[in-house]
């Protein structure tokens, strides 16, 4: 467990899971970075892809030497005497260039895992940030239903003292009662949510359900410039499911270079031990020959004939298929990382407007008019309704607002994924 969490480590601090802008709440940069630590999905890909690497030594050594002992049950008997027993050695030697093709193969197998671990680590930061701005914009929905709450509450007691003193109505009263009802239950409801975004957050992080998470702030947006050219660019660069399908065309071209080896023989290098005992028939001991009782040793060379042709042209098919299919392949997560940049953008760039109208004319409109209303209320020259229908107006512009800038954080964690580097600050 040590080991695997300080590998971990290490690969973090050699540049993996680097693909994320916190835009400064260090809140957040912690959760990732717990969550790229703990998160079992995370950890599941790291193992997968440190197995691969332990497969390269494995096809790359020799086949194990073979070791032969034959005792025989029935000697031959030799001009110098009986064989008992032979002891063999043999070695076999793939065809020059085979274990190298197959230790490359397998090294592209663990790039494209250590890819698949990258895009593991991506996701799982994406959803981190999906979940941290959702419980953002609960949270600003709940400061902003409290402040509104007091604000209902100040109308009521202003309407309770027109009422006394006999300039207003007591249905002003009940109405903003009523009112005050209906945000006491908005804070319900936005408790409820606020407990499964928690949920939700503290999974990503491998924590019980029950933790708890401080209050989120949606802090200040970042300026955004939509450079679709370079940000596809950087995306065909840095995206980790690009470069795995660029490791798989090139696993399959080591795949074919290995399969037209196949037509070559492999050789088996061997030697031989033989133990002969000496002549002990009456005349091997009278007139010993020459060499009596001498052990014999032999080498061998064998190699394997390669005439079923079918199979091998096969293995290269294959192969070349194989590398046609990861082609395509490739093409298409091309093709998915600019429609992701151009969906995306133009989400980050229309949100971006309407937070800007929000901002700029709907806010500043809904506070004079509710401003506006409330003089015109206590001079007793507009009702009650119209005092809410102002409140009303502002209090969805600011949940609009916050939405909207919720959503717009996401969306920039959504252009990080697609592009597999931070966002804004791209690296170049």
């Amino acid at each position: 467990m040590i080991v695997r969490v300080l590998a971990l480590a290490l690969l973090t601090s050699l540049g993996f899971a680097q693909s994320f802008n916190p835009n400064g709440d260090e809140q957040l940069r912690l959760y990732i970075q717990q969550a790229l630590e703990r998160n079992p999905a995370v950890r599941q890909a790291f193992s997968r892809y440190r197995a691969a690497q332990q497969k390269m030594p494995q096809v790359s050594a020799l086949p194990d030497p073979v070791l032969t002992l034959t005792q025989y049950l029935r000697t031959p008997e030799t001009r110098v005497g009986p064989q008992w027993t032979m002891v063999s050695l043999s070695q076999k030697f793939p065809w020059f260039g085979k274990l190298s093709d197959r230790e490359k193969i397998a090294a592209k197998e663990a790039a494209i895992l250590r890819e698949q671990y990258e895009a593991q680590q991506d996701e799982i930061i994406r959803q981190v940030k999906l979940a941290y701005y959702t419980l953002a914009y609960i949270d600003e929905a709940i400061r902003i239903t409290k402040e509104d709450l007091e604000l209902l509450g100040h109308y009521e007691t202003l309407a309770e003292a027109r009422y006394s003193q006999g300039v207003g109505l007591q249905q002003a009263v009940v109405k903003l009662q009523a009112e005050m009802t209906r945000a006491l239950n908005r804070l319900d409801e936005l408790d409820i949510q606020r407990v499964n975004a928690e949920a939700a957050l503290n999974r990503l992080l491998d924590r019980p359900s029950r933790s708890p998470i401080s209050r989120v702030t949606l802090g200040k947006q970042p300026e955004v410039t939509i450079d679709y050219k370079g940000l596809l660019d950087v995306g065909r660069r840095n995206r980790p499911e690009v470069v795995a399908a660029l490791l798989g065309v090139e696993k399959n071209e080591k795949r074919i270079q290995l399969a037209r080896r196949s037509y070559w023989p492999d050789f088996t290098l061997g030697a031989s031990f033989v133990n002969v005992t000496g002549r002990s028939d009456k005349p091997g001991v009278l007139n010993p020959p020459p060499g009596n009782g001498k052990n014999v040793w032999a080498i061998t060379v064998g190699a394997n004939i390669p005439i079923w042709r079918r199979k091998y042209d096969a293995a290269v098919l294959e192969a070349t298929e194989d590398k046609l299919a990861a082609k395509e392949g490739y093409r298409d997560v091309v093709n998915g990382v600019e429609a992701a940049v151009r969906s995306v953008g133009f989400r980050i760039e229309t949100i971006a407007e309407q937070i800007k109208l929000f901002e700029d004319t709907l806010l500043p409109q809904a506070e004079q008019s509710l401003r506006s209303a409330e003089a015109a209320y206590s001079t007793g020259t507009l009702g009650v309704l119209d005092l809410l229908d102002s409140e009303r107006v502002l209090l969805n512009v600011r949940l609009g607002l916050a939405q909207l800038t919720s959503e717009f954080m996401k969306s920039l964690a959504d252009m990080e994924r697609a592009i597999g580097a931070p966002f804004p600050e791209v690296r170049k």
